[in-house]
């Protein structure tokens, strides 16, 4: 089975929470703080595998996580870190963000191994936290959250040269032929259910990879049939090679059929339209007729256009080699670089997004209190001594750049009313 797509939910490594502990030894009747820190959650880790050519084993196994941050110990032992979690991919796997479908990474080219998630810092222990006024700190810091996303995986097939046309018209014959590949052939629609790879080796020449796309038919940009699954596997492609039956074997116009397909190619994506194509005339050893003028026919109506046309015959490999040395020299006029998708979802920008979230500023009016509730809000008080001066300080800071009292004086509070926040309650004064 070719599995080309699949869904996954994938987490880093949660941060160990900071310890709070203090040194008790027989002949040290004061000893100050000596909680650990806590240890580094483990990264998401993406790798090119070259020897995958399948996203199958993505379909058996759908969750990932990597390992959480050990909690800090006393004595100042720092916490283990977390082990990161390193997933294989083939190469010319793109990973989106499954909600939005934006590109975060394209595992193509030069780009063989990311860290997709960063691990969450582990949290400081109480030793840091004393101070000339505060020599025994009953508090540490937490380690920091872990993070998540829901990850769409897309194989799309690196090749320098695409395959396309109607079903039947000899694609998988013509790969045979011109490659070491073994494709399935039988005179049948959708015989080619997997995107084909081969290598074409051309003497004189560095030679090129080519893609044999399966059989599109009117409606594919609108994932009729096949169309959807296997249309994306030709947007890395340089240069389309359109095989077409010019002997009309099966009854349909030659010229027509051209036109169906670049339909299907532009409604799908126009770019990919627009990429140098070569048209393949196919199948002329079944032309009989003396008098047939279909390549012609096919030669007047798009070579005017800038579309060359090489009537071949992929089985008696007539025609066959002009037409691969033309490709090859249009590659060599488009360089060598591989098409990558740029990243459209950034995930540490997200994570940093998410702590920020939205809070609430609400009047209870039963108790007749101010109620502030919040992520970040409760994140905070974590971490923070509100019995120290300086952590008051800081709490108070925090309160006004976030704007939370700012929200609070729009709703009317006054000097003395009560503010409630996670259990703990204070009086406002501005």
């Amino acid at each position: 089975m070719f599995a080309d797509r699949a869904k996954i939910y994938v987490r880093s490594g949660k941060g160990g929470d900071g310890h709070v502990s203090f040194r008790r030894e027989k002949y040290v009747p004061a000893g100050g703080p000596d909680g650990g820190d806590g240890g580094k959650g483990g990264d998401v880790i993406f790798m090119v595998d070259q020897g995958l050519n399948t996203l199958i084993d993505f379909r058996n196994v759908r969750k990932y996580k990597a390992e959480d941050g050990e909690p800090g110990g006393k004595r100042n032992c720092r916490g283990r870190d977390g082990g990161d979690i390193v997933l294989k991919v083939p190469p010319g796997t793109v990973i989106k963000e499954a909600g939005s479908g934006q590109v975060i990474a394209d595992m193509s080219g030069e780009n063989s191994r990311i860290v997709l998630l960063k691990g969450g810092r582990g949290g400081s222990g109480n030793q840091h936290y004393a101070t000339s006024t505060m020599q025994a700190p009953t508090y540490a810091q937490p380690g920091r959250p872990a993070k998540e996303l829901e990850l769409l995986l897309e194989l799309k097939v690196i090749a320098d040269v695409g395959l396309v046309g109607l079903p039947n018209v000899g694609k998988s014959t013509f790969l045979a032929r011109v490659t070491n590949a073994k494709p399935k052939i039988a005179n049948y629609h959708f015989t080619t259910l997997n995107p084909n790879l081969g290598v074409v080796d051309l003497d004189g020449t560095k030679g090129f990879v080519i893609a044999d796309i399966p059989g599109l038919i009117e409606g594919a940009s609108e994932g009729v049939g096949l169309g959807h699954e296997f249309l994306r596997h030709i947007e890395r492609t340089k240069v389309i090679i359109h095989i077409v039956d010019a002997a009309g074997t099966e009854g349909r116009d030659p010229v027509s059929d051209i036109y169906t397909i670049n339909k299907e190619l532009d409604a799908y994506n126009p770019d990919i339209a627009k990429r140098p194509q070569v048209i393949a005339a196919n199948k002329i050893d079944a032309i009989f007729d003396r008098d047939d003028r279909s390549v012609d026919a096919i030669r007047a109506e798009f070579e005017p256009k800038g579309i060359p046309v090489y009537p071949i015959s992929a089985v008696s490999g007539e025609g066959v080699r002009e037409l691969l040395y033309h490709v090859n020299r249009m590659l060599d006029e488009l360089g060598d670089e591989v098409t990558v998708f740029e990243q459209e979802f950034f995930p540490e920008q997200a994570a940093a997004n998410d702590q920020e979230e939205s809070y609430t500023v609400e009047y209870d009016a039963s108790a007749e209190e101010y109620v502030v509730e919040g992520p970040s809000i409760e994140k905070m008080l974590g971490y923070t001594n509100l019995n120290s001066e300086k952590g008051f300080a800081f709490f108070q800071n925090f309160l006004k750049t976030r704007g939370i009292l700012e929200k609070l004086e729009k709703l009317g509070i006054q000097d003395g009313d009560t503010v409630r926040i996670y259990g703990h309650s204070f009086d406002y004064y501005k």
